[in-house]
């Protein structure tokens, strides 16, 4: 593999403690240790791996890494293709994007709009454009200077087309094909008849009935055979070895010629030998050069045509696929049955074994290739919890990388990684920089919500709803279901392990496989954090793991009395690997696979019913129901905020910031809009409560309830809210009624109360649909909008403020500011695919192009059109363009803040070598009252610190600014705009 990288630890545990030490004389407020290298003295050397222990690491940038300094999210489909991208690049790059973040790119789905759907690793999505394309694309990548992140998917493929060549192979020979051990797939399940076949649950019916309304249908193309399936895009393969079974008919229709030839290939067939590949070679050429043995196949083909009023003319057929690889089955009953591991519970995207070197190396040639030409600078890696060894899986990657001639330093990599705030970290051994934002997006949603607010804003939603329960109950009910509905195969086979690894132990063998399911079973349902990440390799458990464990156990133990306790007895002991001496080497590796497949089973139980459920119930909030959040809590303390900041320094100081995604619920500037409820939970009680008797009279009676439900009117007003036009030209309104409807019908399904994915309940969801168009509508919904108008307006322009307090953190504090795509301006979307629509760049173009033209104080009194928020993004990322290094290097420092409106302001330093920034900006501004760049806010309120002596510029609004103690009042620098950001450079 060449080259390979050691990790550089550039602070280790002893020294980060003596670091805490350390306290300034002339400082008010102790101030947080700073990084003492230099980042361009550290070169990743020498001959080992990355396989560190449990050791603290972080991945530094050196001299010659390509660390972005800002990122732009581009999701590459159809109708945005490489020519699309390159053309906007002039424009990011003026914005002071140093890195395009592309969507997958590699061969997918025809009709793909996400790239997640690989269907071939090794060929660009001609979707894009051609390699042409490409390379003007990359060529103008080079011209800007800009890096690019790869979006990279390891977890899973495609399968839902014929274009994924791997899987079709799989189809067609089963076990014997050369991919078999590719895909994750479970050859020898319970089910005898199901043996050494992949369950394909892709039929829309009930396969006796789908046969025999003739959705089936044998064909033939040159000399192979295929299934069609009327309903879908995939052509299914028919096994070679069970050609006989179909040219053994057309030898009737060739009585009168010499068959010979023929019979002699039917024999090679059915042998199943290398000959067979001869074999088929021959067949292909006999019927495309014989016209008369071609018109007998296809007659014989015919044969198995059957006739929908007689069943038994389909007889032929189902013998035909009874002898295929697969076994076609209703989609419905994937969730007991199939035996491919999935992404979570997709059965169009079947799971890859990369931990296989074969199969890594098969996946990663065309992206060493971009890599080694220098087409892609970093990797962001998606569902890293997915893998059977996420850490193994990235030191690989690192060695290939630093096996490239031009590598010298680790590669850029980032990986999606869930991180529940209150129980985990990003594993320090990781050969990583970062994740990719979330645990970010949701530390500023609740720093940006009024902790007081709580308790009355959960009084006001359960007597809005009607109910009280709490939200770790709903979500351990929510997670049970998933399993019962998506991940019963996932669970059986768990239980099925157990229950082996049970006879070794006198103690636990008298554990029924019921029992030991059912444990396993409430023990997910229980788990705090996506997954651990014990190996053979890489055992005991953590500190957090070993917590994760412990508490998953006891608390399924609390709500289970009923299950024998000896159950959970045995899974801890085995989670946390306490094996018994004299295991041979088999016992060994059987107690491993255990542990490492329930890894890989809890992480999607947490993401249906987490993410995908439960988020769209537990309304109190919903800002704060994001990708990685806990609505259980609200609000983040300013200490809190600062001492993340501080550990995000110490220890990925790189990673990515993000706000808004592909994947998020709502974009940030909907999420600041609803956060700002919290500020005025008065005023949100009594509107609620207005609004709810005015809309009464449009509610729909669904056999007996009203829809919408008290939970999803709920759910609608804090929406609204969210994504309320700033005016009423900003967009189409039929356009916007629509946006609305679809996503509350989104989010009934996914929310799997009154409909769902797979029971869809189409009269509540257009009860639904009809409410909504009723309260919008100018005429009948007129009422409701003049009670509405009030709030909006307040809470459109608090959301405004908490916006741009956002953006000058995402910007400023450690770590890699990422923007997803048009989130410049300002940006109401919602899920997709609402947040994938199609971005006026020519506006934005304009809109960036007028700035140099116009002062802060009128962006500011036109914050409706967005340009504050280009404004702020323009000026601090050019800055941090420009001072790459100080941002990479620079310390974290919070300020003290004294006064009447201390707990309103943010403020802290940054410094390294001989440059300090001064970031100031506004939280909680309701209780202001005035306009948080007014002076008379801020009256006496102030912030302290021994280094602010010295001549400050601001960035944002060009002044300089002079300080002669050490304090700074903030109605001094808070004048034209409600947020600050200033610097100063010592001789």
């Amino acid at each position: 593999m060449g080259r390979s990288l050691r990790i550089v630890c550039w602070i280790g545990k002893q020294h980060a403690a003596a670091a805490l030490q350390v306290e300034e004389k002339k400082e008010t407020v102790r101030q947080l240790p700073k990084r003492k290298e230099s980042t361009d003295d550290l070169f990743f050397k020498g001959q080992s791996k990355f396989t560190s222990g449990n050791e603290n690491v972080s991945l530094v940038a050196t001299s010659s890494s390509r660390i972005p300094s800002a990122t732009y999210r581009l999701q590459f489909h159809g109708a945005f293709t490489f020519l699309d991208a390159a053309t906007i690049l002039e424009y990011l790059h003026n914005l002071g994007i140093t890195d395009i973040y592309a969507s997958p790119y590699f061969q997918a789905g025809i009709e793909s709009t996400h790239g997640y759907d690989i269907v071939d690793y090794n060929a660009l999505n001609p979707a894009l454009g051609g390699t042409s394309d490409y390379q003007h694309f990359i060529s103008e990548l080079h011209r800007h200077q800009m890096g690019q992140l790869l979006d990279f998917v390891p977890n899973h493929m495609g399968i839902n087309e014929s274009l994924n060549r791997w899987w079709m192979d799989v189809l067609e020979k089963g076990p014997a094909s050369a991919y078999a051990n590719y895909f994750d797939i479970d050859w020898h399940p319970d089910k005898e008849v199901l043996s050494e076949k992949v369950v394909l649950p892709i039929l829309n019916d009930r396969y006796g009935k789908t046969l025999e309304n003739g959705d089936l249908t044998l064909e033939r193309e040159g000399g192979s055979f295929f299934i069609r399936y009327r309903h879908s895009a995939i052509r299914l393969p028919v096994c070679p070895s069970t050609y006989p079974v179909i040219l053994q008919r057309s030898l009737c229709y060739l009585q009168d010629l010499n068959v010979t030839q023929l019979s002699k290939i039917i024999d090679r067939l059915r042998s199943a030998s290398p000959s067979s590949v001869t074999a088929r070679a021959q067949l292909e050429t006999l019927i495309q050069g014989d016209s008369r043995i071609r018109s007998a196949v296809d007659l014989a083909v015919a044969e198995f045509l059957g006739n929908p009023n007689i069943p038994e003319t389909f007889d032929a057929l189902h013998q035909l696929l009874e002898l295929q690889a697969y076994r076609l089955g209703y989609w419905r009953m994937a969730a007991e049955e199939i035996n491919y591991r999935r992404f979570f519970d997709v059965n169009s995207l079947a799971a890859l074994r990369v931990e296989i070197p074969q199969v890594f190396q098969a996946s990663h040639q065309l992206l060493f290739r971009l890599l080694a030409r220098g087409d892609v600078t970093g990797l962001r890696i998606d569902h890293i919890d997915g893998l059977w060894d996420p850490k193994g899986y990235l030191g690989r990657l690192q060695d290939y990388y630093a096996s490239l001639p031009q590598s010298s330093s680790p590669l850029y990599i980032v990986v999606e990684k869930i991180i529940n705030m209150s129980h985990e970290q990003l594993p320090s051994d990781w050969p990583v920089f970062g994740t990719t934002g979330y645990d970010f997006a949701n530390q500023m949603v609740h720093l940006l919500t009024d902790t007081t607010a709580a308790a009355h804003l959960t009084e006001t939603y359960q007597r809005f709803i009607g109910n009280s329960d709490s939200f770790s109950d709903l979500l351990y009910e929510k997670k049970r279901l998933v399993m019962e509905t998506s991940f019963q195969s996932e669970i059986f086979s768990l239980g099925r392990l157990l229950d082996r690894l049970s006879e070794l132990y006198r103690d636990y063998r008298d554990c029924t496989r019921n029992l030991l399911t059912n444990a396993i079973r409430e023990v997910i349902a229980c788990f705090p954090v996506y997954r651990t990440y014990i190996t053979e390799t890489h055992h005991p458990p953590s500190g957090c793991e070993e917590r994760s464990i412990l508490g998953a156990i006891e608390m399924a133990r609390r709500r289970n009395p009923a299950i024998d306790k000896t159950a959970f007895d045995f899974l801890r002991r085995l989670l946390l690997v306490h094996l018994p001496e004299g295991l041979s080497t088999k016992e060994r590796d059987a107690h491993f696979h255990f542990i490492m497949k329930f890894q890989q089973c809890t992480g999607p139980v947490v993401a249906k019913g987490l993410e995908d459920t439960t988020l769209y119930l537990y309304n109190r909030l919903i800002a704060v129901n994001e990708v990685g959040g806990n609505p259980d809590t609200l609000g983040l303390s300013l200490s809190e905020f600062h001492r993340l900041n501080h550990e995000r320094c110490l220890h990925t100081p790189h990673t990515l910031l993000a706000t808004s995604t592909h994947d998020t619920k709502r974009s940030e500037d909907a999420r600041t809009r609803i956060a700002a409820i919290s500020e005025v939970p008065g005023q949100w009680r009594e509107a609620v409560r207005r609004w709810k008797r005015i809309n009464k009279k449009f509610l729909v009676q669904v056999g007996d309830e009203m829809a919408p439900s008290p939970n999803e009117e709920y759910f609608l007003y804090q929406t609204l809210l969210g994504v309320w036009p700033l005016d009423t030209f900003s967009e189409d309104w039929e356009q916007f009624v629509a946006r609305i409807q679809k996503y509350l019908v989104k989010a009934l399904k996914e929310g799997k109360v009154n409909s769902s994915w797979t029971q869809p309940n189409e009269e509540w969801e257009q009860a639904v649909a009809q409410f909504i168009k009723k309260i919008l509508d100018s005429q009948t919904g007129s009422a409701f909008q003049r009670a509405f108008m009030p709030l909006a307006e307040e809470i459109a322009r608090l959301g405004a403020w908490n916006s741009l307090t956002e953006t000058v953190l995402k910007c400023t504090v450690p770590g890699i500011p990422d923007f997803y795509q048009g989130t410049e301006i300002w940006d109401f979307s919602l899920v997709d695919p609402d947040n994938r629509r199609q971005i006026d760049y020519t506006l934005r173009q304009q809109l960036l192009e007028s700035l140099s033209t116009t002062s802060p104080e009128k962006l500011l009194s036109e914050w409706k059109n967005g340009r504050i928020k280009l404004f702020i993004i323009q000026r601090l990322l050019q800055f941090r363009r420009r001072y790459a290094s100080f941002f990479r290097m620079a310390d974290y420092q919070p300020l003290l803040s004294l006064g009447l409106r201390k707990d309103h302001i943010i403020s802290f330093l940054r410094r390294h070598e001989s440059m300090t920034l001064l970031v100031v900006v506004p939280r909680l501004t309701a209780k202001l009252w005035l306009m948080p760049c007014d002076g008379c806010a801020w009256s006496e309120t102030r912030v302290v610190s021994g280094s602010f002596i010295g001549s400050w510029r601001n960035i944002l609004t060009e002044e300089s600014y002079r300080c002669d103690q050490q304090e700074i009042q903030i109605s001094d620098i808070l004048t034209r705009l409600p947020v600050a950001v200033l610097y100063r450079k010592d001789p």
